[in-house]
């Protein structure tokens, strides 16, 4: 299947750039491009992409609000962020808005290529050294000291076993990372999956990661 991509920024050089490398892939069609968070939401309802490449820094409505509205809609659209080290501060905040993952504007043709279908495919963009130190990073910047008692009663539903499996996505670990850590099945940790998700009412790995930060499940370091 064809991943239909959707590329909003507000330089045009960066839309071109990406539009021509991302066209260059058999498996991926850049159905458009928006030039600022309005007009990413306006063409998300419209063009209906699987994965939407999105600045932060926009005019008229910024790429954290952009994709608060994206998700909220639920048309099934993910969000990749992309960011420059000089940006890390706005990333935690778009993960919580929904995102799906992020890049950093300077990935060679492969990693944008890559990160696209990873996030097409429901996953996140959890790998990466550099994006297990930024979601440690700015899970700092929690606006409670302590989790909120909404928070702790989320993850009071969880068992034992769901529990691990979700500090062990916030690490990082693939699916068959996790099966061999735990010595399971795949299959098993895939089903472990949903259900933490499910129980906290999260969209992906990622939104995963960020709650157990929050949840003081993870130590940040």
């Amino acid at each position: 299947m064809t991943i239909r991509v959707l590329i909003a920024d507000d330089q045009m050089m960066v839309r071109e750039g990406f539009s021509v490398l991302l066209g260059a892939m058999p498996d991926i069609e850049v159905v458009g491009e928006a030039v600022n968070g309005r007009d990413a939401v306006a063409r998300v309802r419209e063009l209906s992409p699987d994965v939407v490449l999105m600045d932060i820094r926009m005019p008229e409505l910024n790429g954290i609000e952009a994709t608060r509205e994206i998700v909220a809609s639920d048309g099934g659209a993910k969000v990749l962020v992309l960011t420059t080290f000089d940006l890390d501060e706005y990333v935690y905040q778009a993960l919580r808005a929904g995102a799906s993952g992020f890049l950093l504007k300077d990935a060679s043709a492969r990693q944008l290529a890559d990160g696209v279908r990873v996030v097409a495919a429901g996953e996140a963009l959890l790998a990466p050294s550099v994006t297990k130190r930024l979601i440690t990073e700015f899970s700092k910047l929690a606006q409670s000291p302590r989790p909120s008692a909404a928070t702790q009663l989320a993850y009071g539903e969880l068992t034992d076993r769901e529990t691990e499996v979700l500090v062990l996505i916030a690490q990082g670990l693939s699916n068959s990372e996790m099966a061999e850590r735990l010595v399971v099945a795949e299959s098993t940790i895939k089903t472990h999956v949903s259900r933490v998700l499910v129980k906290l009412g999260l969209r992906d790995r990622t939104q995963a990661a960020v709650f157990a930060y929050e949840a003081r499940l993870v130590t940040p370091g």
